[in-house]
């Protein structure tokens, strides 16, 4: 367990595993799961005797979606993109709620959970979303438009790599130079590209601005709080490109 500075009064928690072993077939993916905890107000006073931090609710439905770049920019976990991530590795704080200690402390006990660690809400409010990663700019993601289909999905840096070209073709001009998402076709491909930077990561095409809102409520109504996180790898049919290959996600109608 970490030892959190007296100090801070806002936390989220996260618990990691995660394997990059491949199979023939699949690859061991990484999720996210967990739940937001908050401090509780009466914490110092004559009249609470409770637990400080209480579990407020979980990750899901608030957020269900498997995004690396996330993953990496928030607790640098799959970082193929090279993000200096915000708060990686920092462990579960002495004094976690109960119903996150119930979820979360013996599977890290057992191993079950690689690792843990902790961020603030005033920590994540104060982003500063253009932040780009070190070793990427770009990602690519493309599918043919007739359903049943694969989507594939790479980071890139410029020049874009042969074999992506190959698949995806030449992009419209000023393509990677954008700093917006940009969305194009060839042929029977739809192609979109996404500069890497922490406001598209986390901002708003994806689920994270319905977490922070939960925990701006929560600060709004408290003062700063807390969300707590727990990851787990499954086996699913994805390719992992974002190390070597290309991911692919079946689509259907």
């Amino acid at each position: 367990m970490a030892t959190r500075p007296e100090s801070v009064v806002d936390r989220s928690i996260i618990a990691c595993l995660f394997n990059l072993t491949l199979s023939w077939s699949a690859i061991v993916g990484t999720d996210i799961h967990g739940g937001i905890e908050f401090r509780h107000p009466g914490v110092d006073t004559d009249y609470y005797d409770g637990e400080p931090w209480v579990t407020a609710m979980d990750l899901w439905p608030l957020y269900d979606e498997t995004d690396y770049a996330a993953f990496a920019c928030l607790f640098g976990v799959r970082n193929y993109a090279g993000f200096q991530p915000l708060a990686a590795g920092r462990g579960l704080p002495d004094d976690l709620s109960s119903g996150m200690r119930s979820q979360l402390g013996p599977l890290v006990a057992t191993g079950d959970l690689d690792g843990a660690s902790w961020v603030s809400w005033a920590e994540l409010a104060s982003i500063d979303h253009a932040t780009v990663p070190d070793l990427r700019t770009g990602r690519l993601t493309w599918h043919t438009k007739p359903l049943p289909s694969v989507r594939h999905r790479q980071f890139v840096d410029d020049p874009w790599p042969a074999e992506v070209l190959s698949a995806v073709g030449v992009p419209p001009a000023g393509v990677r130079s954008a700093t917006e998402r940009v969305e194009w076709t060839t042929g029977e491909m739809v192609c979109t590209y996404e500069p890497l930077t922490v406001g598209a990561v986390l901002g708003p095409d994806t689920h994270w601005p319905h977490v922070f809102a939960v925990m701006r409520a929560l600060a709004g109504r408290f003062g700063m709080k807390a969300f707590a996180w727990s990851w787990h790898s499954t086996d699913v049919a994805e390719h992992d490109s974002y190390s070597a290959g290309t991911p692919v996600v079946p689509l259907t109608s």
